[in-house]
């Protein structure tokens, strides 16, 4: 993409940056207010039928996905235009979803800065490994990674393991501040569940609270994963990579039915984002049909969005993902050209 290019491209989605105070405090009060309500309706339920109760728990756990979304705002400072606003309503919705505020911003941060870039992978990420890479391993190395890449660790125990010990811990050279950020959300998720176990005791806390965040965190972790693995995304080396290209061509659109897209506050609208963290959730529909360039990039929907499960290995040569069982394809198919190309060789050096 050329650098005028770029330039305009970003002039245009700059009106889209702007903080609506009214915006932001009603989606505030759409979003808490019916999750606060859908949680004690729940444990109501509970006298009637559990079966009842469930249905309630998956409306909830929709509700706590948007109600990270305020908080993935917040981190960008693009919820409110007051830098302590944004932390304080930050810091309160990272507990309610059990994530650390200053940790997850920093970390975020970085994913927005190294998204697609092929040679500083590793933080605020999924673990990818390139075919060469993977090649390359060692056998326990290859087996970490198939474990890892299995969806039922990724989405089974992987929910488990980042939201209830991973953002328990400080990461390694964090600063001060953050380390503060982390204990501090520790402490009040302490309180605030101590609380909720006072008022309905373990047993209803547990069947209401339990599939509330395992659900929300599965739908986390499966809205992160699939807008970045899709087939033909964007992957360059540092030399080659480009930002603007990373956030339109290495992040997909991924096209929601309504329902869905309201309650995931828009992020769907992904490329939007990583083109400009600063556009709040609410204005990321209105800059991607207000930007004509926008609306080429990638768009899968609710149905071609699982195909991304069987991707597992990024092919820097023909610049796509593939499965383990393509890279075997692939790797027999090279060899065999190799044998052929050495025995042709061998050949007319006999002759």
């Amino acid at each position: 993409m050329h650098q005028s290019n770029i330039a305009q491209l970003k002039k245009r989605v700059a009106p889209f940056e702007q903080t609506n105070i009214k915006a932001s405090i009603w989606q505030l009060c759409n979003t808490l207010i019916p999750l606060f309500v859908l949680w004690y309706v729940a444990y109501l339920s509970l006298s009637v039928s559990y079966w009842i109760t469930l249905p309630i728990l998956v409306v909830a756990a929709g509700f706590t996905i948007r109600t990270f979304i305020i908080f993935h705002d917040c981190c960008h400072q693009s919820f409110f235009p007051s830098r302590i606003a944004n932390d304080i309503v930050g810091t309160i919705t990272g507990v309610l979803t059990l994530v650390p505020y200053e940790q997850w911003k920093n970390a975020h941060s970085i994913h927005h800065a190294t998204s697609s870039n092929l040679d500083k992978r590793g933080v605020g990420d999924i673990w990818i490994m390139t075919v060469a890479e993977y090649e390359a391993a060692s056998r326990w190395l290859r087996l970490a990674y198939r474990i890892y890449r299995h969806p039922l660790v990724m989405f089974g125990l992987g929910p488990i393991y980042v939201f209830v010990f991973q953002y328990r811990f400080n990461r390694k050279g964090a600063k001060r501040k953050e380390k503060l950020g982390n204990y501090l959300t520790n402490v009040l998720i302490v309180l605030l569940y101590a609380v909720m176990i006072w008022a309905v005791g373990w047993e209803a806390f547990l069947l209401i609270q339990g599939p509330i965040f395992y659900l929300s965190a599965v739908m986390g972790i499966w809205l992160f994963y699939v807008q970045h693995q899709f087939e033909d995304t964007y992957f360059e080396k540092e030399e080659e990579w480009s930002y603007v290209k990373a956030a339109v061509e290495g992040s997909s659109y991924y096209k929601l039915p309504k329902l869905f897209q309201w309650i995931t506050g828009n992020i769907g609208f992904h490329h939007v984002h990583h083109l400009s963290p600063k556009i709040p959730n609410y204005y990321l529909e209105e800059a991607h049909e207000s930007t004509p360039p926008l609306q080429k990039a990638t768009t899968i929907t609710l149905s071609t969005s699982f195909k991304a499960l069987r991707f597992r290995l990024w092919d820097e040569y023909r610049k796509e993902f593939v499965s383990f069982s393509e890279r075997r394809r692939l790797h027999a198919q090279i060899k065999q050209r190799s044998e052929a190309i050495h025995s042709q060789k061998a050949g007319l050096e006999g002759k």
